[in-house]
């Protein structure tokens, strides 16, 4: 599975690729902001992940993108398995036991490491919402204190009007 996120940036969208070891384009996005791909790894070799922001190229973004290897059925055998089935071959109630064990060991750290990449993806998220609020909280205070210099700049030409316009009668009075 494979996953991306633009946290920052102008537009926050960009072009995904992901390309076999053999050339073949697998998944693409163009103009994304986030998403999410899962592919079924076919072919031995290193995959390419390719972002694409050439449309563009003034601003530069922030994007945050995760693979997740869940491991084959056929490769589920590693060599610290090897070693429980070699230790567990000596009686069958204490075979039958341990494998119960490894099966629930195996089951807390898959659950573990999906949790882990959904905090993962959400402090992406958080990361992303942030920026947002930090940049717009920017515009809020600039566009505040352009419109209050120019309420002070109207109210002290509406006061210095008042007082010409009665500075006039009493001079043409006198």
């Amino acid at each position: 599975m494979c996953a991306h996120k633009v946290i920052a940036g102008s537009g926050l969208d960009v072009g995904f690729a992901l390309i076999s070891p053999t050339g073949h384009r697998l998944v693409s996005d163009f103009r994304r902001s986030d998403s999410i791909h899962t592919v079924s790894p076919t072919e031995d070799g290193d995959y390419r992940l390719c972002f694409d922001n050439s449309f563009s190229k003034l601003y530069e973004k922030i994007v945050f993108f995760g693979v997740i290897m869940t491991p084959n059925s056929q490769s589920g055998t590693s060599r610290g398995q090897d070693e429980w089935v070699d230790m567990v071959m000596t009686e069958n109630t204490v075979e039958y036991q341990l494998e119960d064990i490894r099966a629930r060991m195996d089951s807390v750290y898959q659950r573990l490491e999906r949790s882990r990449q959904v905090l993962t993806s959400l402090r992406a998220s958080e990361a992303r919402d942030r920026f947002l609020l930090e940049d717009n909280l920017w515009r809020v205070s600039f566009w505040s204190c352009l419109n209050m210099l120019v309420m002070l700049t109207v109210a002290a030409a509406q006061i210095y009007t008042v007082q010409r316009l009665f500075d006039d009668t009493k001079r043409t009075h006198t």
